[in-house]
C-alpha cells in the first residue's frame, strides 16, 4: 500500500525538511524555461481543435542551481526531465563535471507530428545504458485510446511513463520525490505500484486539479 505524501508548497521549503539522501530516488519534471506553459499548445493541432489552457507564464525560466543543490543532497538518485535545456545549472550544483557524463539518458518517444518535439530526454544518475520508452502523446493522440488520460496540465506526462520509470530504476519499499507534481501522473503510478510518493506542486490550481484526478483514479480502483 502506497503512502501520498502532496502538498501545495514551494519544493524548496519541502526539500528542507529532510535529511541528506532521504529520498531513494527523485523522478522530477521541472520547467525547461522554453515557454511550454499553455500559451501555444492549443495552436499546434493538425487533428482537431486541442485544449486550450490557462496561461499561468510558469515556464519562463529553469530552476536555478540553488534547487538543484537541494534535490541532489536529499536524492540518493535522480531523473531529471529537460535536463538537456539546463545543464549549465545543473553543473553549478555538482562536485566534478563527470557527474553530468550520464551513461543512462532517458529518451521517450513520444510519436508525434507536426512541430512538438519528436522526443523528450531526462538525466539520471544512473550507470547503466541510455533506454527508449515508446508512447504515443500527440494531442488527441494518445497510444492507449481506450484509456485515454484527461489532459489536465499543458506538459502532463502518461501515467505509463512514470510506471515504466518505477518499474525499470526504483526498488521495492523506495521513497520517491517529485518537486513538481502538475498533473499527477507520477502519483497515480506511485499508488498503483505500491511507492510512497512525496510531492510537491506550487500552483493552487494545479495542486487541486491532480489531488481530483488522483482521488478520482483510487476510487475507480476501488471500485473494480
Amino acid at each position: 500500500m502506497s503512502n501520498l505524501t502532496i502538498t501545495n508548497e514551494d519544493n524548496m521549503a519541502l526539500m528542507s525538511r529532510y535529511p541528506d539522501k532521504y529520498f531513494e530516488l527523485a523522478i522530477v519534471d521541472p520547467p525547461y524555461g522554453i515557454g511550454e506553459d499553455g500559451k501555444s499548445n492549443h495552436s499546434r493541432s493538425k487533428l482537431a481543435k486541442a485544449k486550450q489552457y490557462t496561461i499561468k507564464n510558469w515556464d519562463k525560466n529553469a530552476p536555478n542551481h540553488k534547487y538543484f543543490d537541494e534535490l541532489f543532497r536529499v536524492s540518493k538518485n535522480v531523473i531529471i526531465w529537460g535536463a538537456n535545456h539546463f545543464l549549465g545549472n545543473m553543473l553549478v550544483s555538482v562536485p566534478t563535471l563527470g557527474f553530468l557524463n550520464s551513461h543512462c539518458w532517458i529518451v521517450w518517444d513520444k510519436d508525434n507530428s507536426g512541430d512538438f518535439a519528436d522526443c523528450e530526454l531526462a538525466f539520471t544518475s544512473f550507470n547503466s545504458a541510455v533506454r527508449k520508452f515508446v508512447w504515443r502523446w500527440n494531442g488527441m493522440l494518445q497510444h492507449d485510446m481506450k484509456n485515454k488520460e484527461n489532459r489536465i496540465h499543458p506538459t502532463q506526462k502518461p501515467v505509463a511513463l512514470y510506471k515504466w520509470l518505477l518499474k525499470n530504476y526504483a526498488k521495492p519499499g523506495d521513497k520517491i520525490l517529485d518537486t513538481h507534481l502538475g498533473s499527477g501522473s507520477i502519483a497515480i503510478a506511485c499508488y498503483d505500484l505500491g511507492f510512497d510518493l512525496t510531492a510537491c506542486e506550487l500552483d493552487t490550481d494545479y495542486y487541486k486539479a491532480s489531488l481530483k484526478r488522483i482521488n478520482e483514479h483510487k476510487l475507480q480502483i476501488k471500485l473494480f
